[in-house]
């Protein structure tokens, strides 16, 4: 989901999320950078195996706000190798601020970008949810009836 901030991107994800649960689908929900550092914190104490398997085990992992911070070289590498592994296995939500063109502000490798994207896009839906903010109107809305 690639949209500007207030579009329900999250809200959309969490709810798709809330329904693969009821159906008995293993869905886990982190933000980006939240699970970068994660998978940072288990590399340095041994532990990424564990985390790896607990990922590989999900059905669906919902991955938010890929857009607001960037990546060091070793988080790139990370959350490249989880989202790699999980192609074409998994079902993966990704939401995100930025066009798939800029996400190279976001990683350091301009080739592992290219990589990423490829296989985040075979074979998904990109839904394109880039219209002013819900937030924005329903703020303006307010101001108009006072």
């Amino acid at each position: 989901m690639i949209g500007n901030p207030g579009r329900g991107k999250t809200h959309i994800a969490i709810a798709l999320g809330i329904k693969a649960c009821l159906q008995g689908y293993r869905v886990l929900f982190r933000n980006a950078s939240t699970l970068s550092t994660k998978l940072t914190e288990a590399r340095d104490s041994y532990q990424l195996g564990k985390i790896e398997r607990q990922l590989a085990r999900t059905d669906l992992l919902i991955l938010d706000e890929l857009s607001y911070l960037s990546f060091n070289k070793y988080e790139s590498d990370l959350l490249f190798k989880v989202l790699s592994d999980r192609s074409e296995r998994s079902s993966t939500i990704v939401t995100t601020n930025l066009p798939f063109s800029r996400w190279t502000e976001l990683f350091e490798n301009t080739t592992m970008v290219s990589a990423l994207v490829d296989r985040l896009t075979y074979r998904s839906h990109v839904l394109d949810m880039n219209d002013p903010s819900y937030r924005l109107i329903s703020t303006q809305a307010e101001v108009c009836s006072r």
